[in-house]
């Protein structure tokens, strides 16, 4: 935690730092007034399972019985994949005195525990795998985990994929949910037959180069996370997959809805709403984030486009079909 505040050098005023998030993404930021509590919500970026979470969690303070203006006003801020944006935010949010900040995705709830601290201002997280390695399993916090059904997503790719071997993975090192995601692919892959080849990479910008070696290499799929760089710019990613004819399973449904071919994942707007319900006891001081310990949905659902199937000439098994929600393709 000592890191983590160095890293909080010169905080901006509220006027400064919401300008820059205004800037870099969306700027939703509630107007706020008497003693009406602000729920401070930091999205790390905007794609389609974090707006999922965020619109689960508004439904979840709701199915709560909380009423918007009446129990608590939103400040939601979009940090646009910008850590130091992310920072930023989390610092106005402490400086307005939030009486609750959530965090969508590790750096923006890492950002709002750093930020929540000196205040000890309770912190929901919500889109993180591996909150232990995250070290956001202790203190004035809690959430949810979206940890990934990988044995599920290898049984789905090997009953699409018989004769596959080799699955290819494009992940940050530094997003502690995808390097653990990648650690538990190579640790089940042997089992079903696979080899895993992942690439690493640091940035954005690195991602459809890291697509390019991967292709080059000869992977019969790839396996896509919800990686935040990697999710970013799966539209630019499936371009070259469907040139070259390789099929990606997604692992959430609206990954298949931008073109995967299939996959195994979990409802974000579910996440969220659980996520939501957890926000409201903490809230209305039913109970601390200490009474509540973080939680994992240990169901997953599959998904499958017909369309992007079809285009990969590949079979979709009988039993498959009768399980999986087709979702087909955005217009």
């Amino acid at each position: 935690m000592k890191n983590l505040k160095k890293l909080l050098c010169g905080a901006l005023s509220l006027t400064a730092v919401l300008t820059l998030a205004a800037c870099g993404g969306q700027d939703q930021t509630a107007e706020t007034g008497g003693d009406v509590p602000i729920i401070g919500i930091s999205q790390y970026g905007q794609h389609g399972s974090l707006d999922n979470c965020r619109e689960g969690f508004l439904q979840g303070l709701q199915e709560a019985g909380l009423v918007e203006g009446t129990d608590y006003t939103i400040d939601y801020q979009n940090a646009s994949f910008d850590d130091n944006l992310a920072i930023q935010i989390a610092q106005a949010f402490s400086a307005e005195d939030a009486a609750l900040m959530v965090g969508i995705a590790t750096p923006a709830a890492t950002a709002c525990y750093a930020a929540a601290e000196d205040k000890d201002i309770p912190v929901i997280f919500t889109a993180i795998t591996d909150p232990v390695g995250a070290k956001l399993d202790s203190g004035n916090i809690t959430g949810t985990s979206d940890v990934l059904p990988v044995e599920g997503q290898l049984e789905l790719i090997r009953a699409l994929q018989p004769e596959a071997k080799t699955i290819g993975i494009v992940y940050t090192t530094s997003e502690s949910n995808s390097v653990y995601s990648v650690s538990v692919y190579q640790e089940k892959a042997a089992d079903y037959g696979f080899t895993i080849e992942a690439v690493g990479v640091t940035a954005q910008s690195e991602v459809t180069q890291a697509v390019d070696s991967l292709i080059a290499k000869g992977v019969d799929c790839f396996s896509n996370l919800t990686d935040n760089n990697v999710v970013g710019v799966l539209g630019s990613i499936l371009e070259k997959t469907n040139e070259a004819g390789i099929p990606v399973y997604g692992s959430e449904i609206e990954q298949m809805k931008l073109g995967c071919v299939a996959g195994a994942g979990l409802d974000y707007v579910q996440l969220g709403i659980q996520t939501g319900k957890m926000a409201a006891k903490v809230l209305t001081g039913e109970a601390t984030c200490q009474d509540l310990p973080y939680e994992v949905i240990e169901n997953y659902s599959l998904y499958t486009n017909s369309q992007a199937i079809a285009a990969m000439g590949l079979t979709l098994p009988e039993e498959i079909a009768q399980q999986a929600e087709e979702v087909g393709a955005q217009a």
